[in-house]
């Protein structure tokens, strides 16, 4: 295949893509003038529902469902351009103003794509995104300012870890991450074993550092904990399901018998 047929089917894809994106705006348009619930519709009302489709969408992922991912991305769209639409009915903004919002951020924050910076490698990548981020905000700015208050508390403490670590505040080995959360944890042990007032202060400093470690091991803590999640509830119905065919009531078994099961769910997966 020549360069010209090439250059030919990349062009048409690309028609194709925005044609879809075309047709959704055009039907985007038709909803809010004529079905009822989407006239009645506000930023505010989306809100949840937005999050909802966020976490179906991170299920979908962890799942590596693809035919999901692409049916949760769908409906993520939809709200993108749902809320665009809102903004324009109001003459604040409209797709446009979003896309090219976004696209003109992506060129300021990749100087080494489209200006003359050079780097070596992802983290300076990601360093340098956090330091332009930075400049670009209101003087006097807090780092960590970008961190959204209502993030869950686990995934706020990575993106809280990411961002200090963009002006440099960090661990410089990872040992010694790992000496801060055995510090943590006889920390926590000691006010746990007195029933102090401050165990929770320092089962989240516990907390904390484990993300901290997590992070320098390239392990993402919130995909971590999730895992673990399914697996144990996958476990746990196999208990409820197997000790249910042998004619045994789970309220009713001792911890010994219902360990044996358990067993038998780790040898199985």
């Amino acid at each position: 295949m020549s360069d010209i047929q090439i250059k030919f089917e990349e062009k048409i894809m690309m028609q194709e893509k925005l044609d879809a994106f075309e047709r959704l705006l055009i039907i985007m348009d038709e909803l809010r003038e004529k079905c009822p619930w989407d006239k009645k519709q506000t930023m505010e009302t989306l809100r949840h529902l937005t999050i909802e489709e966020t976490y179906e969408l991170s299920d979908a992922i962890l799942e590596n469902n693809l035919e999901e991912v692409r049916n949760e991305l769908g409906d993520l769209m939809l709200h993108l351009v749902f809320y665009s639409k809102i903004g324009d009915e109001r003459k604040s903004f409209d797709i446009a103003d979003v896309l090219n919002q976004v696209c003109d951020k992506l060129i300021r924050r990749h100087p080494h794509i489209y200006a003359d910076t050079e780097v070596s490698g992802e983290e300076e990548v990601k360093a340098n995104w956090e330091k332009i981020k930075l400049k670009e905000g209101k003087k006097d700015k807090s780092v960590l300012e970008g961190v959204p208050k209502s993030l869950p508390a686990l995934v706020k403490a990575i993106r809280i870890q990411d961002k200090a670590k963009g002006v440099g505040f960090d661990w410089e080995e990872k040992h010694q991450v790992f000496d801060k959360v055995e510090e943590e944890i006889q920390e926590f042990k000691k006010e746990a074993e007195i029933g102090s007032d401050k165990m929770e202060d320092e089962f989240g400093d516990v907390l904390f550092s484990l993300v901290n470690y997590a992070r320098f091991l390239k392990i993402n803590p919130e995909d971590a904990l999730e895992k673990t999640n399914k697996k144990f509830i996958k476990r746990f119905k196999y208990l409820e399901t197997a000790s249910k065919e042998d004619g045994k009531s789970i309220e009713e078994m001792s911890l010994e018998e219902m360990d044996l099961y358990w067993n038998k769910a780790k040898e199985l997966n």
